[in-house]
């Protein structure tokens, strides 16, 4: 992807993503300019004819039917951003403000927010230069928007605030003149229109349901890894049980884990004396399948809301006569996009949960169908993979709290004023966290397979088990163990886990050479 054309329509999570972490340059389009230039006539009118319109010529907030005079207004929208600039806390991630800068000018080149192309301008120049303003990530209750966190964006453009300029911490006045850029004065109606949104939420979110997309495949991966380390029986996956569950997401993940297995050597069907898998394993395309699901739906949400406008009032430009409409509503609020990162948080949860009940099996000698216990030689004086299990526990634990859902709380606001909010924002910091902790979960499971798979080589008397292993787990394994060899031995594991980490993060872990059964948009590199 060579740059990322911001016209208002047409940004896709995909996109986002390489703007925000792969800085790949972004530009504004003509016909985006266009409608900015035609909603922006429809403000500076109502200025001129001193209609009371709300955020244009009165206060904000509690403060909606104080009117404020046209000689006041550049201090009203400078007075706006400084005075909302609250956010605690540690800062985002640089990659999180990068996307939420992208979503801000996106919505702003839809055209129905009233503002001059140079505001989008200005925030395309700063993501270009690699300017990315300091954002602490707390203090947003999702309504009216994201207030704080995209008041401290803001800030930045008017030279005020903290930037990073090339990962180096600095006043933003610093970075602007650095990068020869000049303070924005804003005119009515801009700083309202910079601040009034869902952006911060659904940057967190539109980066983390990408991630729980990967980590869908990871423990996709993961988990056949564990089925043939534990010779599992592949009846359970054949496609007509899950045909007439008629649950689409199981279906899928069914489909997605046969293609994985295909011409394992190491999978077992059905005998006297055992008959059918735990559920762990038995159940992992209804469990997965029940996780793709809610991905699949909050990545609609998201992308659906990646190309909204979420400020107040709205600008609607007459199309044969001068002036427009300037309507009032409530678009900043972010309920849609709570509710399903809160479901989001939940999902990922559930990957890791059944990830280390998987784990548990493989380093359980009364469930490993004959693995060493804790997956090491010479156990007593080694301890091998057994505090592992306990660190996926305290992970999927800490995911179980974290999962609770935001916005089922609400905390009125501006006097009442503002009287329900969706606490959006704070879902979305949940929601990345619990992908993160279950991505480390996968990366527990996965080590822990391919050391089980080792030791059943040593069992079988084999040289390698690649052999064994279907064609895709083969080169799951491999990549695996080019970054982490077997562990014969005690020795200090966190940076074997990290390595694996970083393969899930990065998406190296191979994936089926025929297409995921849902892929959305070209998220990831298929390999052939």
């Amino acid at each position: 992807m060579n740059e990322v054309i911001i016209d208002g329509f047409s940004l896709s999570i995909a996109a986002l993503v390489e703007v925000a972490r792969n800085h790949v340059p972004v530009r504004l389009d003509p016909e985006a300019e266009r409608r900015m230039r035609a909603s922006r006539e429809v403000v500076e009118l109502a200025v001129r004819k001193k209609q009371i319109k709300y955020g244009i010529t009165t206060g904000f907030g509690k403060f909606c039917n104080v009117i404020i005079s046209e000689e006041d207004n550049a201090l009203l929208q400078k007075n706006l951003i400084m005075s909302h600039a609250c956010g605690q806390g540690d800062p985002f991630a640089p990659e999180i403000v990068r996307a939420m800068m992208v979503l801000r000018a996106n919505a702003l080149a839809v055209g129905n927010s009233g503002v001059r192309p140079l505001v989008v301008e200005r925030i395309l120049q700063l993501l270009n230069a690699d300017i990315v303003p300091v954002v602490p990530e707390k203090g947003s209750l999702g309504a009216s928007g994201d207030l704080a966190p995209l008041a401290h964006m803001a800030l930045v453009l008017i030279g005020m605030g903290e930037a990073y300029l090339r990962g180096t911490r600095v006043a933003g006045a610093v970075a602007l003149a650095e990068a020869r850029l000049q303070p924005l004065t804003l005119g009515p109606k801009e700083g309202l229109a910079l601040i009034n949104g869902t952006q911060a939420m659904t940057a967190v979110g539109a980066l983390a349901v990408y991630d729980a997309l990967m980590l869908y495949r990871g423990a996709t991966v993961a988990s056949a890894l564990s089925f043939q380390a534990l010779r599992g029986i592949t009846e359970a996956l054949d496609s007509r049980i899950h045909e007439v569950r008629r649950q689409r997401g199981q279906i899928d993940a069914a489909r997605d884990l046969r293609r994985l297995l295909e011409d394992s050597l190491l999978t077992t069907s059905a005998t006297e004396t055992r008959v059918q898998d735990a559920y762990a394993l038995r159940c992992t395309p209804q469990v997965h399948g029940a996780c793709l699901a809610a991905i699949q739906h909050v990545w609609e949400v998201v992308a659906s809301e990646l190309n909204a406008v979420t400020d107040n009032p709205l600008i609607f430009p007459h199309s044969l006569r001068e002036g427009g409409d300037i309507l009032s509503g409530g678009n900043f609020h972010g309920e849609p996009i709570a509710l399903a990162l809160d479901y989001l948080g939940i999902a990922a949860a559930e990957l890791a949960d059944i990830s280390e009940r998987r784990l548990e099996r493989l380093v359980n000698p009364s469930l490993s169908e004959g693995l060493p216990a804790f997956l090491t030689i010479n156990g007593g004086l080694n301890s091998g993979f057994m505090i592992v299990q306990y660190s996926a526990a305290s992970l999927v634990s800490e995911n179980k709290v974290l999962a609770h859902p935001a916005s089922v709380d609400s905390i009125p606001s501006s006097a009442n004023q503002e009287d329900h909010v969706s606490m959006g924002t704070i879902a979305a910091r949940k929601a990345r966290q619990i992908v993160e902790n279950a991505r480390r979960v996968v990366a527990m499971e996965t080590l822990a397979a391919c050391q089980a798979l080792d030791l059943r080589a040593i069992q079988l008397a084999l040289p390698t088990i690649e052999h064994s292993l279907s064609p895709y787990t083969a080169s799951a394994y491999r990549t695996v163990r080019s970054v982490v060899k077997f562990i014969d031995r005690d020795r200090t594991m966190y940076p074997d886990f990290d390595a694996v980490v970083q393969l899930l993060s990065d998406s190296l872990l191979p994936q089926c050479s025929e297409r995921w059964c849902w892929n959305p948009e070209p998220v990831v590199p298929l390999e052939e």
